[in-house]
């Protein structure tokens, strides 16, 4: 193999795979990046047997095909730290070779087919999305999925199709997040109301990828695997098992208290209100009034905190606890100006709603 890279083009698509090398694994060739130099370009693939990726470069010069493994962070560390327009790359002997204006550094190999197979995209789509809809909706429910539970279906996303959206769902049991999604291609039959959870780190991973948000996502189900395609990158993951909860069950219908609060004042006094917080009292109350909404916080021999702002309320007082993390990282993915604060009882759930698209449940608690 042989083959002239743009530097920039090759560090791009390495810094993508590197998501997906295992920083730990007792299989080492799962480390390692399978480079393939064709007719058509080169082609870079990685894989941690739950997440794999397929990332093709058209910036090269194809002098002589072939294929080699070679370790992924020692490959990525030369060309990122390189001040080469051009790169060329040769394998000899199974020894991968980097040349460089005034560099040459030579990596030992693997072999090609010792590398685990990763799907492709090889059959049409089952829905297509376009990018920006897609990674907009992950960028609002991702942050509330689990991070580490033994309820496996609480580390993924549910994807639900309803005629021409696609819901997004993710919760971690303290919180729910959902959102829906224009498709850009109705969907068949069969995959209407079908309940798939997609893994978080396969969800992160695509609201990486391309550059253009008009790009189309092309999306496949297949062995219970989820494929997509969008422009040069390939992404298949492996289905999280088991049973989503049924989050239409504890999402509130009969809240009478509802507000319509600015984002940009809610963020700024959740954030102050919890500046005296600790491990010990972790709660902002919000004590909602007749034109006023307060957030107050008391942390036993430290102090209190409290913010006011006038709002539009004419209901009954209600005073609720919730947890100003989980309020600050709602706050950040509303695209609106304004949110619509819907509660009830200080013992149950209150509801965020942004336009007609987001949703969102937080759990009260208490602050004794």
């Amino acid at each position: 193999m042989k083959v002239n890279f743009n530097r920039a083009a090759l560090a791009e698509g390495l810094n993508l795979l590197a998501t997906v090398v295992p920083s730990r694994t007792p299989k080492p060739i799962l480390q390692c990046v399978r480079v393939t130099a064709g007719a058509e370009g080169v082609g870079l693939c990685a894989t941690d047997l739950e997440v794999g990726i397929h990332y093709t470069l058209s910036q090269v010069q194809v002098e002589r095909q072939g294929e080699v493994v070679v370790p992924a962070e020692r490959l990525a560390a030369i060309v990122r730290e390189s001040a080469d327009e051009v790169l060329s790359v040769e394998v000899i002997d199974g020894i991968f070779h980097v040349t460089g204006a005034d560099s040459h550094f030579t990596i030992y190999g693997q072999q090609a087919d010792q590398f685990p197979p990763v799907r492709d995209f090889d059959d049409k789509a089952d829905a297509e999305i376009r990018l920006g809809n897609l990674q907009d909706g992950i960028e609002q429910c991702l942050f509330a999925t689990a991070k580490e539970s033994t309820r496996y279906a609480l580390n993924g996303v549910l994807w639900q199709v309803e005629g021409k959206k696609l819901l997004l769902v993710a919760t971690d049991g303290r919180r729910l997040a959902r959102c829906r999604v224009t498709l850009a291609k109705s969907v068949d039959e069969a995959l209407q109301s079908a309940k798939i959870i997609v893994p978080a780190k396969a969800m992160a991973l695509l609201d990486k990828i391309g550059t253009d948000d008009d790009d189309l996502v092309a999306v496949r189900f297949v062995d219970n695997q989820i494929v997509l395609r969008c422009s040069n990158v390939v992404v298949s993951s492996n289905l999280v098992e088991g049973n989503f909860p049924k989050y239409e069950e504890i999402i509130p219908t009969d809240h009478d208290k509802k507000l319509i609060l600015s984002t940009e004042a809610v963020s700024s006094a959740v954030r102050r209100a919890a500046l005296l917080t600790t491990q010990e009292s972790r709660g902002v109350k919000l004590s909602v009034g007749k034109k006023k909404l307060t957030f107050s916080c008391r942390a036993p021999e430290m102090g209190d905190a409290q913010v006011e702002m006038p709002i539009e309320y004419e209901a009954e007082p209600i005073d609720i606890g919730f947890n100003p993390q989980f309020l600050t990282d709602v706050l950040r993915v509303i695209t609106t100006d304004e949110f619509q604060l819907e509660l009830g009882q200080p013992d149950r759930p209150g509801v965020i709603k942004s336009g007609s698209h987001f949703l969102y449940v937080l759990m009260p608690i208490n602050l004794g």
